[in-house]
């Protein structure tokens, strides 16, 4: 991966007999499924959605032996589903649709939304809330040198002050966490100062300490949820990640007007970020000083 694109394999997903499927945020190794709090969705009886998953798997498979990035990619591995074109499914008893997105936006293949363009979709749709919660948000492009990288961070300034809808940010508090991050929660605070209805709240989640001084329970959750759809990613949201990274997601939305009062994985979601949001683990100040 290294070779094709100047980053990593961090897509996190396993699909089962092109039938069951889970996507999340955690790695298959014991930090992740023992020291760190992760999150992810398992869907079961889903074979087209699994097996749109698995094309992804089957990129990644054909590019196992090659040292370039192929101009054209062979049709078994086009999207059935994407942004425009999403799955009508019922998902827990009610009607929802979905499809997969997957970064770098060079392991696109014909059909595929990208991870910015499944991200940029749900925030542009949201009509009252956006909750995200992510490991790291910085949107800085480095290479040789920084620079500001504004496609997630542009589309969240528009839906504060254009469209008025409340943003809240939960963002990891851990070792890794650039000095930077702060600056630009700060400038994204400081749009609602004398705005009205306009609301950007922001804490740091930072997990327990140990007798031996070291972090347990990172909150190494990368979702969005607001209250039209959700987006479950594997990459942080971080300029690099989606422009070297390979990783994959899924959006499931419900389309308006349903009204069956089934749990949906909407709600299902926005339960797990309040709870998070309002646990003793988080703070509303920077994380070096909580």
């Amino acid at each position: 991966m290294t070779a094709l694109t100047k980053g990593h394999l961090h897509s996190s997903f396993w699909v089962v007999d092109r039938r069951h499927f889970y996507i999340g945020s955690a790695s298959m190794n014991w930090r992740s499924l023992a020291t760190r709090k992760e999150l992810g969705v398992l869907v079961y009886n889903c074979s087209c959605l699994a097996l749109d998953l698995h094309r992804v798997f089957s990129l990644y498979s054909g590019l196992q032996h090659k040292d370039f990035i192929p101009s054209f990619w062979s049709k078994r591995l086009f999207a059935l589903f994407n942004r425009d074109t999403p799955l009508d499914l019922t998902l827990n008893s009610t009607k929802a649709q979905a499809y997969v997105s997957s970064s770098p936006d060079v392991f696109s293949p014909k059909g595929r939304s990208s991870d910015l363009e499944a991200i940029s979709r749900v925030i542009q749709e949201a009509h009252h809330f956006i909750y995200i919660s992510i490991t790291d948000y910085l949107p800085l492009l480095s290479s040789s040198a920084h620079r500001y990288w504004s496609r997630i961070d542009g589309l969240i300034r528009e839906a504060l002050i254009l469209r008025k809808v409340r943003v809240r940010l939960l963002i990891s508090c851990w070792e890794n966490t650039h000095p930077l991050t702060f600056n630009f929660i700060w400038s994204l605070r400081s749009l609602c100062m004398e705005q009205t209805n306009c609301s950007l709240e922001a804490k740091f989640f930072k997990p327990r300490g140990q007798r031996d001084g070291s972090l347990q329970g990172i909150n190494h959750n990368r979702f969005m949820v607001t209250d039209r759809a959700i987006y479950l990613g594997n990459l942080d949201w971080v300029g690099n990640e989606f422009t070297f990274n390979a990783g994959a997601g899924l959006v499931i939305s419900h389309p308006e007007g349903v009204e069956e009062r089934n749990p949906m994985v909407v709600e299902q979601l926005r339960a797990v970020f309040e709870r998070d949001w309002f646990s003793n683990y988080t703070r509303s100040l920077p994380c070096q000083i909580i």
